[in-house]
């Protein structure tokens, strides 16, 4: 039981900073193409008991990847819906890549003040659980952003991509949207592609920007998910 409290305490902060503030970037952006929704709605606030969806975060816990509830969008008050849609789609992945960098630099300066800190001081067990906050904060935003940018709807990379398509096959997309979901637990669990693809460019993507201090980002999450 301690060691599933220290679990969550790591882990706790980054999960739902990296949800709340995917779902806040979506509504920022459309309140400032036009389309007031989130803002009427109460959801452009840093309160994450405002974003969550139960089972996205329980998920998002135990397997490493989850999701909040969607911040409304109404696309026909956006000044020019399809084109506009493009950027309040890429709001919320954009978020956590600012996100990502900032737990990498954030470990970085952990790793170099733990570092200069004498063995045995005080300070060590303060710092360290910040370190393995960072660590996991890098790792979560870059899934969420890499997952977040499959074009696939209704995922934010299919949003996108209706938006740049030819309306003939943006409706195309349209149609698929309400099966994506389905589609989308297909290819995690029922293919290769997690492993085989998905997993791979997330962990390319952490070690470039965790560099020296992969090793750290590593042992976080051998002691998160493997322990």
């Amino acid at each position: 039981m301690e060691h599933i409290l220290l679990k969550i305490s790591i882990m706790l902060v980054p999960a739902l900073l990296a949800v709340t503030m995917h779902e806040v970037a979506h509504g920022f952006i459309a309140d400032k193409l036009g389309d007031p929704t989130a803002r009427l709605l109460g959801r452009l606030t840093l309160n994450p008991v405002k974003h969550l969806d139960p089972i996205g975060t329980i998920a998002l816990l135990v397997f490493g990847f989850g999701w909040a509830r969607p911040v409304p969008v109404n696309a026909n008050n956006l000044r020019r819906a399809q084109k506009d849609m493009i950027w309040v789609s890429l709001a919320g992945p954009s978020a956590n890549l600012m996100l990502a960098l900032f737990c990498a630099l954030l470990l970085r300066v952990v790793v170099y003040i733990a570092a200069a800190i004498p063995e045995g001081s005080q300070l060590l067990p303060m710092i360290e659980p910040v370190g393995l906050m960072a660590a996991f904060g890098l790792y979560i935003n870059v899934i969420l952003c890499l997952f977040n940018l499959l074009p696939i709807p209704p995922l934010d990379g299919g949003r996108v991509l209706m938006g740049i398509l030819p309306e003939s096959q943006s409706q195309l997309l349209r149609r698929i949207e309400p099966f994506g979901m389905l589609l989308i637990v297909f290819l995690i669990f029922g293919t290769s592609i997690w492993s085989s693809a998905f997993g791979p460019a997330v962990h390319s993507v952490v070690a470039m920007m965790a560099g020296s201090h992969m090793d750290v980002v590593e042992q976080t999450m051998r002691l998160l998910f493997y322990q």
